[in-house]
């Protein structure tokens, strides 16, 4: 097993930040480590949602949401022979706005083997996404749905 994490503080309301975090087809416009999310299914982001994630560097990876708090954090996993990831985005409010901590766990016979890897582009691409999600969480000028 394998585990990377990321940790920001954000000067905005959790509220904020889940609008941001929670609506995953919008990444492709604030990180530069997500090509395209696309749902593969309609309604509420909710436990079973499957989503395709591409990423540059990385094969197409079907996910499904496995676990959500509203408001709060969500996790969800993706399969491949050998490993599996298991990947949790939570915020939390704090003083002076929020903390958001994105994490990546590999499981598995391969997960070790795969994290240790792919270690350095796991890591820049967690950074990307926290500094991605803290500007657009940050940005006045955003209005979510908009």
């Amino acid at each position: 097993m394998r585990k990377f994490s990321i940790t920001t503080d954000i000067a905005a309301p959790a509220e904020r930040v889940w609008q941001v975090m929670s609506d995953v087809e919008r990444w492709h416009e604030w990180t530069p480590s997500v090509r395209s999310i696309e749902r593969l299914d309609s309604g509420p982001f909710a436990i079973g949602s499957r989503v395709v994630i591409r990423q540059p560097k990385f094969p197409p990876a079907w996910w499904k949401l496995t676990a959500i708090e509203p408001g709060r954090s969500f996790t969800w996993v993706s399969a491949a022979p050998g490993f599996r990831v298991v990947g949790h985005h939570c915020v939390e409010p704090t003083p002076d706005g929020s903390r958001a901590t994105l994490s990546l766990e590999l499981q598995g016979v391969l997960g070790g083997v795969w994290g240790r890897l792919t270690r350095d582009i796991t890591e820049r691409y967690l950074a990307m996404e926290a500094t991605g999600l803290k500007a657009r969480s940050e940005d006045p000028q955003f209005r979510h749905g908009g």
